[in-house]
């Protein structure tokens, strides 16, 4: 598997940005008909299978909650306008809501009502899994609005036994060991917490069917915590073939590329990542786990301890924008989203092909140049991939793999792959567990 070019990943960021724009109204949650709607529109997009998981499943220490739906909602002043209207967005009803439908006064209504008062403009999202309440959430500036007086609120749900929905879709790999792909799927309209990842892990999905494998892929589409909790409760006896995975979400934000441990801190994901992000010449952040944020929680778990890191842009909690309405289709942008593709596919190229050789000439250095791998005139600087193939050689001792090598010298991994490819090719080295 070898990385994409710059022109095919701002395609490919396109088409990942107009996938976000058709998924951005549906309403979705941790259970329900707009989870089942996303992933059907994914379906299109990859052969996804669909699993569910009825209300009730004892999944470890967890349960899988009743499901949830909301056909609308509404707050209505005296005169029967719609000041509050799940219309306009979705984020005005706080998920999990149970239904209701009263007349109350603006008093007893704010006590249902959710506002970021420091961002006066926005409508935060906000949730209530696992324990049955109602709410609305609005601009401070709207609440601020609302004169005394009685209030009509209806919110039009169902909260009942049902089922858990997730996506998976599975590619076979030459061995049987496995790389996972994980993204949440659970939020509303919520362009980079959510739906960036979904269309990230869509797209590397669709270039990875057209590649040979070493590793098997697996793609989860999961609802946040609950999901992953069911499917590592589902699939215990599968986790073993998972050597290396990656948590995807918020990747489509302006901010730089921030990569998350895994609990190990040292696996060969964790040293993957951080070696293409330090080549890409870009800014970039590498943070040590910790047991909050996102689904890797769960994979590094101490029964798991899965080799799974998390790859954001700008992570959760630290962009203005998260969880609220001004998280939308403009806060995301192709070419961000181009971007984390592309680093995506460098760091699966390292866990694809990341091995170690032998040198077959390991008395001094062979000569390259009349195997046409060295350049005719010598005394300028040695460019690149003739610096590699001398790094290759001289560390090629069973003992280095192809990542110990590009990290000691500086080099991005895929010249180093080149130079250990082209050697193999003309009998100066092998891999280290090939027969002689």
């Amino acid at each position: 598997m070898t990385a994409v070019v710059p022109d095919r990943a701002a395609t490919v960021g396109q088409r990942m940005h107009g996938l976000i724009a058709e998924l951005f109204p549906i309403c979705r949650s941790i259970t329900g008909d707009g989870i089942r709607q996303t992933l059907r529109r994914v379906k299109d997009e990859i052969p996804l299978t669909l699993h569910e998981v009825p209300s009730g499943t004892r999944v470890f220490d967890w349960t899988v909650p009743k499901e949830w739906n909301v056909r609308d909602a509404y707050i209505k002043n005296a005169r029967g306008d719609r000041v509050v209207d799940f219309r306009r967005s979705n984020l005005h009803v706080m998920s999990y809501s149970v239904p209701v439908r009263r007349t109350l006064p603006l008093a007893e209504l704010k006590e249902h009502l959710f506002t970021v008062a420091e961002q006066p403009d926005v409508i935060p999202y906000r949730t209530s899994y696992y324990r049955e309440a109602w709410g609305f959430c609005l601009a401070h500036h709207d609440l601020m609005a609302l004169p005394d007086g009685d209030y009509e609120v209806c919110i039009d749900s169902t909260l009942a036994p049902g089922h858990l929905t997730y996506g998976e879709y599975a590619l076979e790999g030459e061995g049987p060991d496995e790389i996972l792909i994980s993204c949440h799927c659970c939020h509303p309209s919520l362009a980079n917490d959510n739906l960036s990842g979904i269309a990230l892990a869509v797209a590397l999905a669709q270039h990875v069917a057209t590649v040979r494998r070493k590793h098997g892929f697996r793609f989860l589409f999961i609802p946040g915590t609950i999901g992953s909790i069911a499917w590592l409760a589902l699939n215990e006896a599968r986790t073993p073939a998972i050597r290396h995975g990656l948590v995807l979400s918020c990747v489509g934000d302006r901010g730089h590329v921030t990569y998350k441990r895994s609990r190990a801190g040292d696996r060969l994901v964790d040293r993957a990542a951080g070696h293409v992000l330090r080549q890409s010449g870009q800014p970039f952040t590498v943070l040590d786990f910790v047991p909050y944020g996102y689904d890797e929680r769960q994979y590094c778990s101490p029964a798991f301890d899965l080799s799974v890191g998390c790859l954001t842009r700008t992570p959760n909690g630290r962009f203005p924008q998260y969880h609220t309405s001004a998280d939308d289709i403009d806060f995301v942008t192709p070419s961000s989203l181009a971007d984390s593709y592309a680093r995506c596919l460098e760091i699966f190229e390292v866990l694809e092909h990341d091995g170690r050789y032998l040198n077959l000439n390991p008395h001094c250095e062979p000569q390259l140049g009349k195997r046409g791998l060295y350049q005719a005139t010598g005394g300028g600087e040695l460019p690149g991939f003739e610096f590699a193939l001398l790094w290759v050689l001289n560390q090629s001792d069973g003992e280095h793999s192809l990542l110990d090598i590009a990290e000691r010298a500086s080099l991005p991994f895929g010249t180093v792959r080149r130079a250990a490819e082209a050697l193999v090719e003309h009998q100066l080295l092998r891999p280290a567990d090939a027969r002689a």
